[in-house]
């Protein structure tokens, strides 16, 4: 395994996502593509260096502070990462990078929270694995309370 694109939106379970994700990428030797998406036309797409946190400043939004706390991670980790900031369809968005960068692997979270529809996978969860061509790893949070909704 040479590449792992874990998503992140700074929730508990996409935290869990990033731990996970980093394990497995220390076990193989794989380089990580950490990716947030956010409402289409939040802010321009920003694709940041290898082993480059986004600026040190007091984060603007949830896409810079979950990203930090990822990139954070995998340097504690000593795992090689780039962090990708994109506006659109999340899930679209995350299928798309990890088509566009040939990753061996998606990692996201699951809330698995909301509707019985839900109950076992969120919403964003459940469309990439409907929607992606490669291998999935769904990493159930559980730190999530199940009454929770989404």
């Amino acid at each position: 395994m040479k590449s792992i694109l874990i998503a992140t939106d700074g929730s508990p379970s996409a935290q869990e996502a990033v731990e996970v994700g980093l394990e497995l990428a220390v076990e193989q030797g794989a380089d990580v593509i950490f990716v947030h998406v956010a409402a289409p036309d939040s802010f321009a797409n920003t694709r940041l260096a290898s082993g480059r946190p986004l600026p040190h400043h007091e984060p603007v939004d949830e896409s810079e502070t979950a990203l930090n706390a990822a990139a954070a991670a995998a340097e504690e980790a000593g795992v090689s990462y780039t962090l990708e900031r994109i506006s659109g369809e999340t899930v679209d968005e995350i299928v798309d990078v990890a088509n566009a960068k040939d990753v061996d692997l998606i990692v996201v979270g699951s809330r698995g929270r909301g509707t019985v529809a839900s109950a076992l996978l969120g919403s964003v969860s459940r469309g990439v694995l409907a929607s992606a061509k490669r291998a999935l790893l769904v990493v159930r949070g559980t730190r999530v309370h199940a009454g929770a909704s989404s």
